[in-house]
């Protein structure tokens, strides 16, 4: 029986430390944003419809960003990637200011873009990084452990925001000055980190992606790798368009929250946002349960589980059960917890030096996110809890990604053997 490998080498731990601490902070930013939907709603008089272009605007970045920071990784390397990521980051918090000022929607819009540069960079740079911190057998482990404080991330971010932005009646505090002092705080940390980033000693990286695995490991054949061109790893293809519908489902089921809980349930804005941070607690349990039965439960069949279950959660929402449905929307983010990491790290592997471009593209799959809110947002333009179904479409690619189209595959010199 084979043993099962560090989740991380000795050496890598200080690193990895850090490499947590960027997921945790783009989870921050993620749901602050979605917090921002209802406010921008009420201050600057928008629709739902209207307000998707918060997403829009973040995840839209993700497109423009994310194969110029696969080339900038490339060419650079992971710590110049990373400081890049959280300059970008810092600057569109910096911009809320102005945003802020002039109430413009359009501006604020410029600054989310800008922070959703960031986020591309980041995300392009670090789910390779954090991969490549230790044995690859572990790296959907690891990276689901990392994701796992990018959700803790989720759950600050709203309880921050609904003490800053809201007062108990659900009423805004103040205009928009509570939000350009919030994000003028934010930026401050991230330049903090980013310095402190930049101080720290990084081990060498260069050939971890090459570190041959024993050969009754099916999932892995890192030594030919090289050999096939990146387009024809049908696993980091099918991963690129699960990430895609992944995303999208995450986006829109995370920006219309709020609004459920105050159109559907009755909350006031104040506890609608609240309970976002419960709602973004489930991610979290989520993923360290997810990243604990990956020791026992092969990451792509658990993937399949948890999309599953979270096709169900979808239809008892859209039935508006009362509680029942508002527990299963809390489940919907407990499913999804494992989703974006497993995904990440399965089209990564067997990728050798291609590991980095990659992650560009798969990085790139996260505009999906700037589509469905929109969607979703007409619908629940008329009603909140119809607009529920239409994840139900990304889920089950995503199920079926997991359950059949994950396969890595061997390479030869020739062409390849056909599936039997």
């Amino acid at each position: 029986m084979m043993s099962q490998p560090r989740l991380t080498d000795r050496k890598f731990i200080t690193v990895f430390i850090f490499a947590t601490t960027l997921f945790l902070m783009w989870g921050l930013l993620h749901s602050m944003s979605d917090s921002l939907n209802k406010d921008f709603q009420d201050i600057l008089k928008i629709s739902k419809l209207q307000s998707g272009y918060v997403q829009f605007s973040v995840f839209g970045a993700y497109f423009v960003m994310s194969v110029p920071a696969g080339y900038f990784l490339r060419k650079f390397g992971y710590k110049p990637g990373i400081l890049l990521g959280l300059g970008l980051f810092a600057a569109g918090t910096f911009l809320f200011i102005p945003a802020a000022n002039t109430a413009s929607f359009t501006f604020f819009r410029i600054a989310l873009f800008i922070i959703g540069c960031g986020m591309a960079t980041l995300e392009t740079v670090a789910h390779p990084f954090a991969a490549a911190l230790g044995d690859q057998r572990s790296s959907d482990r690891r990276l689901n452990f990392a994701q796992s404080f990018n959700a803790i991330g989720t759950i600050i971010g709203p309880a921050i925001a609904s003490q800053f932005l809201f007062n108990k009646e659900g009423d805004h505090v103040a205009g928009l000055e509570p939000v350009k002092v919030l994000y003028a705080g934010i930026g401050f940390v991230i330049l903090v980190i980013a310095m402190l980033f930049a101080l720290i000693k990084i081990p060498s990286l260069s050939e971890i992606h090459h570190v041959p695995v024993t050969a009754t490991d099916e999932s892995f054949n890192i030594d030919t790798a090289p050999r096939k061109k990146l387009i024809h790893h049908r696993h980091f293809v099918c991963a690129a368009i699960a990430q895609f519908f992944n995303v999208a489902a995450q986006a829109g089921t995370w920006a219309f929250f709020i609004n459920y809980g105050t159109d559907i349930m009755g909350y006031s804005k104040f506890d609608a946002v609240r309970n976002m941070s419960i709602f973004m607690l489930m991610m979290a349990i989520g993923r360290f349960v997810g990243t604990y039965l990956m020791k026992f439960v092969e990451p792509q069949k658990l993937l399949a589980g948890f999309a599953a279950g979270s096709v169900l959660m979808c239809i008892i929402v859209a039935q508006k059960f009362g509680m029942v449905s508002y527990i299963a929307l809390m489940m919907i983010n407990f499913f999804f917890s494992i989703m974006f990491p497993t995904i990440y790290s399965l089209g990564l592997k067997n990728l050798g030096s291609q590991t980095e471009q990659a992650s560009s593209f798969i990085a790139m799959g996260v505009v999906g996110g700037a589509v469905f809110p929109l969607l979703m947002g007409t619908v629940a333009n008329h009603d909140v809890a119809k607009a529920y179904y239409l994840p139900i479409i990304c889920y089950f690619v995503i199920f079926l990604f997991g359950l059949k189209f994950f396969k890595v595959q061997h390479v030869t010199g020739k062409a390849d053997e056909k599936e039997k």
